[in-house]
């Protein structure tokens, strides 16, 4: 049961918090209409008694084959349909994957995401991915990966391989996903979701908000979620980032305060996940971030891109973390005189590097991971 207005000061009450699997619309409707400030009280402590609230885990997310999805999600310009501008890529070979898994560790990330538009890999694609994530893996790095649907026997091929984490957002609710989506089922996804748990793996699994959606739409998403036999062991939690070309590109923005709602409810209702501030981070400024870490956000992705989606610099980042005095000790490591050798690094790889597109000068996606 959540906890209303008169309970929060009990703080046996909040010692009691524990996982529940069976939230309804209705419940989670109530919390979206609580008082702000209470809302954000009840989210914080229930963060402390499970994390930390001075670290934030940090992933780097790389496109290892970007364009030319055969799917229709509306958001998304790697979907072939939409004319976004976005140039199809052929998947990466291993050596330039380990190299920028290489840099990301050296920036201070403890997770490698990989990720592919595909609807599904396909099997002569298997030994390629499974070699990257043992690779990546012998770095000392964490590994996760997003590559569409996965049968039974491909998720048990990525366990063996060492994969950590799998990544597949349920994206919306039920009700509002089938004006998302069509050319795959809500089923499907949830069927992705189980077999990746029935390897072993851990899951990573949020959602999008932003894209129209109504309140409770948001709500029957994060049930969704919390009522899984296992909650997700990372929540990303996406704010639509529209793109030009994409039957999402003028739709009306979301209220700031409901995608920090939404953070918090995501914290209460699953208090031992990770709840991943994604994409849309870029459109934020240091005051929401800092909100939404105390709602309970604590992870984030570091880097310049998501996908095909751009994301605040690094250094932006470690700022943020040293004024909030998050992740202080790693943030001390990261001395100005290694910035700017980073930064000049980075500078002169671009001058060259056409693995990537450039973020700022091109129109973007949601990253949705």
């Amino acid at each position: 049961m959540f906890l209303n207005n008169s309970s929060l000061n009990t703080s046996s009450s909040l010692n009691q918090a524990s996982i529940r699997h069976d939230w309804t619309i209705e419940e989670v409707n109530d919390l979206f209409e609580m008082p702000f400030n209470d809302l954000m009280f009840q989210a914080q402590t229930i963060h402390r008694q499970n994390f930390d609230p001075n670290q934030v885990q940090v992933s780097t997310l790389l496109s290892i084959k970007t364009g030319a999805c055969p799917e229709d999600c509306k958001y998304c310009p790697q979907s072939a349909r939409y004319d976004t501008g976005l140039e199809k890529e052929r998947l990466m070979e291993i050596d330039k994957v380990i190299l920028r898994a290489q840099e990301a560790k050296q920036a201070g990330s403890t997770r490698f995401c990989m990720g592919a538009a595909w609807r599904n890999p396909r099997d002569r694609d298997m030994p390629y991915v499974t070699e990257m994530v043992k690779e990546v893996k012998k770095l000392g790095l964490e590994t996760c990966m997003t590559l569409g649907m996965l049968t039974g026997d491909q998720a048990v091929s990525l366990k063996q391989a060492g994969l950590d984490y799998y990544n597949h957002n349920l994206d919306t609710s039920p009700e509002f996903y089938g004006d998302i989506i069509t050319t795959r089922t809500y089923q499907d996804r949830l069927d992705t979701l189980a077999n990746v748990r029935s390897s072993g793996m851990n899951v990573c699994s949020g959602g999008i908000v932003g894209m129209g959606e109504t309140t409770s739409d948001r709500s029957s998403l994060l049930v969704q979620l919390a009522n899984l036999e296992y909650q997700p062991e990372s929540v990303p939690i996406n704010m639509l980032v529209k793109v030009k070309g994409t039957p999402m590109e003028n739709v009306e923005d979301l209220d700031y305060f409901e995608f920090i709602r939404t953070i918090a409810i995501a914290r209460i209702m699953m208090p031992k996940s990770y709840v991943r501030l994604s994409a849309g981070r870029e459109a934020m400024n240091e005051q929401m971030q800092a909100m939404c870490f105390l709602a309970g956000a604590n992870s984030i992705f570091y880097g310049c891109k998501l996908l095909t989606t751009s994301n605040p610099e690094t250094h932006e980042d470690v700022t943020l973390f040293k004024k909030l005095g998050i992740n202080s000790a790693q943030t001390r490591d990261y001395s100005d005189e290694a910035h700017e050798a980073a930064l000049l690094e980075e500078i002169e790889d671009k001058s060259s590097d056409s693995l990537f597109y450039d973020a700022s000068s091109k129109q973007t996606e949601t990253a949705d991971i």
